[in-house]
């Protein structure tokens, strides 16, 4: 997905307004997902968002998004976020974030999802570390106790 950053979106400092940013992300993420599952998704979680680097009024952005894992009813997501002025120059990565959605039939009731694939060695890395993203999420979310994360404890203490 490509975007121009026009001034009604820049804060006072003509900076793109962290907001807009992650409508954005989650647009192209949402997308993503709904593709995959083939049905219609909503927006379940955002991990942690850093803005990294300062997104310019008239630059042009683009996010590119991949799935990464699908558990039962929902899927995560990968988003990037890059920057360039509208020539292609002063080219750069300005943020990521996971995305995770959960599919809906017609009624908005989950359904599940399609497993996924990974092609790549980093496909591969980011289908591995799910299952520890998604114990972090659900610790944080109130829906895990910490000392029922099994993933989490493996990387920890099972090296």
């Amino acid at each position: 997905m490509t975007e121009m950053v026009m001034p009604n979106d820049t804060n006072p400092m003509g900076n793109l307004m962290g907001g807009n940013l992650l409508r954005w992300m989650d647009i192209a993420s949402g997308i993503c997902a709904g593709k995959h599952c083939e049905a219609h998704v909503v927006t379940a979680s955002v991990d942690h968002v850093s803005f990294q680097k300062p997104i310019r009024v008239g630059d042009v952005v683009s996010l590119e998004a991949s799935v990464t894992r699908a558990f039962n009813t929902s899927v995560e997501i990968f988003v990037e976020v890059f920057a360039s002025d509208i020539k292609g120059g002063n080219a750069r990565r300005c943020n990521h974030a996971y995305y995770t959605f959960v599919g809906l039939d017609e009624e908005g009731h989950p359904v599940p999802v399609p497993p996924v694939l990974p092609l790549t060695e980093i496909e591969q890395q980011r289908y591995d570390s799910a299952p520890r993203r998604r114990e972090v999420r659900l610790i944080l979310g109130g829906r895990m106790k910490p000392e029922d994360a099994k993933e989490i404890k493996a990387y920890f203490f099972e090296r």
